[in-house]
């Protein structure tokens, strides 16, 4: 089984070889970049007019698996800095062309801004680059850093999956080219799971499903990226976020409230302005010369509350709560269905505490996300989430080590599968980030707990100390589901639709065996018993047949339904029908109404993940 570095290397081969192919199949392809990305690899290309479609897939990978029968070796050689500039202007390469003439211009410097798998060697401990390295395999040449592995034949299994556009570099002033993606692995019993999970998830796509069980919709009239969610799709959010209230409420958050309008001066004084200026909604007034924003995030708002009065180190922790919507001005082309919005909505917390109260608070919070992910039925591992070298970040050095120390102990003592990664961390602290993988094996970032030091300086927080002196409490932000958007998105492919009867926008089905007016009074007087307990359900009366009707309940996949006639008239029982999800056997046997009725209620309120019928 190969290590991470070894499929880099075998990913890295593929994209050589993607060129090569195209190289052959059209000889006057021009070539941007070819780097490894997650699960494969891809290619820029310009090919001028010339359109490459999923429909060239074929013959494309046809020339791909003869270079790989071919089993050519990778071959390394090197070329001055000079040299690999003519190289690249004979053979009619102009974006080779361009990256080497930024590379012997400014060297390392710019080297760090481009593609480092893709730029050739760099002169150790000179700022000025001197040789470059190449790699050939049979008739094709390509400036690269490497590694490769040893020959084509060693590549492991490959498929192209799609093809789109994108400008040179990123820079919308620049040619158009052509990304040729394509998925790579050790082994083909490998790439077929990874193709069955792909197809598993197009099944679960959120937007998709969305539609189908008529949770949310847009609206050009509305706008991009601002969902609006109907009946059904509100239930499943007020489930969420009354869930996440309530084990916050029991750790002692209280409930507070901050309008989504406010004066610029609030974020330039927390520092957001100058991270994250361009991506407020601004606010015109008609009344005041008042500059206004959308509220992009909540904590400055909580401090305005927190120094409402005075504060003792007896009142402290103080903590806020507060389920409310956001509004960042994202751009267009990374608005995806609910993953990425311009309206999200923050289950957020936020803790002043004293420096002795840090380890019992993030011990709580971190409690709460462990009781969250495991109702919803998915697995956590932490991320620890630090600053790099850079200047972006806020707060002294010494500020920031003692909070990613005390960051990293809590999730040691708790006992948490973490990993470290540096330069992910928020401009004025580090976090810990759950990652949860959901029921096809993907990860998301779901829950998020943070550590501050630098915002309470920066709005001069105080409390009184018990030697009587000013002290600086520490804030600790925390959001456990995140955006709800983004949740809801990863909530509903890793159910599939199949919600748990706690957040089954319908939980009862009644669907009536004939339109009699008997038959439709009892079936009206069932609904009514189910709505007094707070069990969610409706009727079908509708004259189709029962197995019509039948089959409509389990297209919107609800957990329960039950079919009313004569026999349940007179009996008083029901057998209800029960999602083949839920358990072994979507039968069961007959039980009284009221017996039904108060079971998919227990369910409900103790939020189990199958059927006790």
């Amino acid at each position: 089984m190969p290590d991470q570095d070894q499929l880099h290397a075998m990913r890295h081969s593929s994209a050589h070889i993607l060129a090569t192919a195209v190289q052959r199949l059209w000889p006057e392809a021009k070539f941007g970049v070819g780097p490894v990305v997650e699960n494969g690899f891809y290619y820029d290309i310009d090919l001028g007019d010339t359109m490459i479609s999923e429909e060239d897939f074929g013959r494309i990978e046809a020339e791909m698996q003869a270079i790989i029968k071919d089993n050519v070796p990778f071959e390394r050689f090197e070329k001055s800095i000079d040299e690999a500039i003519q190289w690249a202007t004979d053979a009619n390469q102009p974006y080779k062309v361009e990256l080497l003439n930024d590379l012997k211009r400014a060297g390392t410097t710019v080297a760090k801004d481009l593609n480092a798998d893709e730029l050739g060697t760099i002169a150790s401990g000179d700022a000025q680059v001197e040789n470059v390295s190449f790699y050939r395999n049979g008739d094709f040449t390509d400036l690269c850093r490497g590694p490769h592995v040893e020959s084509t034949g060693k590549v492991g299994a490959f498929k192209l999956q799609r093809v789109g556009g994108v400008y040179w570099r990123g820079k919308d002033t620049n040619p158009q080219m052509q990304r040729v993606y394509g998925v790579a692995f050790a082994t083909p019993k490998e790439l077929r799971q990874y193709l069955d999970m792909l197809e598993e998830a197009r099944k679960r796509d959120h937007r998709k499903l969305g539609q189908e069980l008529d949770l949310f919709v847009f609206s050009d009239l509305v706008g991009s990226g601002l969902p609006m969610f109907t009946p059904r799709g509100t239930v499943i959010r007020e489930e969420l976020a009354n869930f996440t209230m309530s084990m916050r409420a029991a750790y002692g958050f209280e409930k507070v409230w901050t309008p989504h309008i406010t004066k610029k001066d609030l974020y330039e004084a927390s520092g957001h302005w100058a991270k994250f200026g361009d991506k407020l909604f601004l606010v015109k007034s008609q009344e005041t010369s008042d500059e206004l924003v959308m509220k992009p995030m909540n904590c400055p708002h909580h401090t305005r509350i927190y120094t409402s009065q005075p504060r003792s180190y007896r009142d402290m922790p103080v903590r806020y709560m507060e389920t409310t919507t956001d509004y960042r001005d994202e751009k267009t082309g990374e608005l995806g269905g609910l993953n990425r919005v311009r309206a999200l909505t923050q289950d957020d917390s936020h803790v002043f505490c004293r420096p002795d109260q840090i380890e019992t608070e993030i011990n709580n919070l971190l409690a709460a996300a462990n009781e969250l992910y495991k109702t919803v039925d998915m697995s956590l591992r932490v991320r620890l989430s630090y600053r790099d070298d850079s200047d972006t970040y806020l707060g002294s050095m010494e500020l920031w080590e003692a909070a990613q120390a005390q960051l990293k102990s809590a999730v040691i003592a708790n006992d948490l599968t973490y990993f470290e990664q540096a330069g992910e961390a928020a401009f004025y602290g580090p976090k810990i980030d759950f990652m949860a993988t959901d029921a096809i094996g993907r990860e998301h970032q779901v829950a998020t707990v943070q550590l501050d030091f630098v915002q309470p300086q920066r709005f001069e927080l105080e409390y009184t100390a018990e030697d009587s002196s000013r002290q600086t409490p520490v804030m600790i932000h925390c959001a456990l589901l995140g955006s709800i958007e983004r949740f809801m998105s990863v909530y509903i492919e890793h159910t599939g639709g199949k919600f748990p009867v706690w957040t089954a926008p319908e939980q009862v089905r009644i669907i009536t065996l004939n339109q009699e007016d008997d038959t439709v009074a009892f079936a009206t007087d069932v609904l009514q018993q189910a709505k007094n307990m707070g069990v969610r359900a409706s009727i079908d009366n509708a004259g189709e047949s029962v197995g019509k009707k039948i089959r409509a309940a389990e297209l919107y996949k609800i957990p329960y339904t039950i079919v009313l006639g004569q026999k349940e008239m007179e009996g008083g029982q029901v057998t209800p029908r029960i999602r083949k999800d839920l358990v072994a056997s979507e039968e069961s046997a007959a039980l009284p109404i009221a017996n039904f009725l108060q079971t998919v209620l227990a369910e409900s309120l103790s939020r189990t993940l199958k059927s006790t019928l």
